[in-house]
């Protein structure tokens, strides 16, 4: 099928699985916080801009989490 040395083949799928689901989770907060609002701070504390940035900062976690598993296994096998 394919000339590409498994090596290589493997570390472009990284980096295509990391760019990917990395511009993924950017537009799910990006949506959700500035076109529906959520990420701005209008009157004061709102329920809904607190719960926004809890659910950033676990998504960003488990996603940098991802990227570690990602990274140390091999795609090859």
């Amino acid at each position: 099928m394919s000339q590409m040395e498994p090596e290589v083949r493997s570390f472009l799928q990284k980096i295509g699985w990391t760019i990917g689901a990395g511009l993924f989770w950017l537009l799910i907060n990006v949506l959700v916080g500035l076109k529906w609002g959520y990420a701005i701070w209008e009157t004061g504390h709102e329920l809904r801009s607190i719960l926004f940035y809890v659910w950033f900062a676990g998504s960003l976690f488990l996603l940098i989490r991802l990227f570690y598993y990602w990274w140390k296994k091999n795609f090859s096998e």
